[in-house]
């Protein structure tokens, strides 16, 4: 089995579920380094390499909000979802549920 192939395909699998799980995530204000690992907690790994990039792209498709804030003598970002974010969210909830329910089907 050509390993590259495989780990290219498993890539594009996980993409749009990483989006999934971070808008989820989001309903509660955490910064990278605490959403990154509370995502590793529910078994979803992601590089701060992958991770920050699209918390900059969600920020600016107006799906997540950000502020600056100190804690522990360091600044920090934090990241809510935002409004817009939330009826995204849901939508997207939707679309995997139906996805899941007819991929369950056609794998058994």
């Amino acid at each position: 089995m050509d390993s590259d192939l495989y780990d290219n395909l498993k890539l594009e699998l996980r993409r749009g579920s990483l989006v999934l799980a971070v808008l989820a995530s989001l309903r509660n204000e955490e910064y990278g380094y605490t959403l990154r690992q509370s995502l590793a907690d529910f078994g979803i790994a992601i590089d701060q390499s992958a991770l920050y990039p699209m918390l900059r792209r969600l920020e600016s498709q107006g799906l997540l909000h950000s502020k600056w804030r100190e804690e522990d003598n360091r600044n920090k970002r934090f990241y809510r979802i935002s409004r817009a974010g939330e009826e995204i969210l849901s939508q997207l909830v939707e679309e995997w549920r139906q996805m899941n329910t007819s991929l369950q089907r056609i794998l058994k």
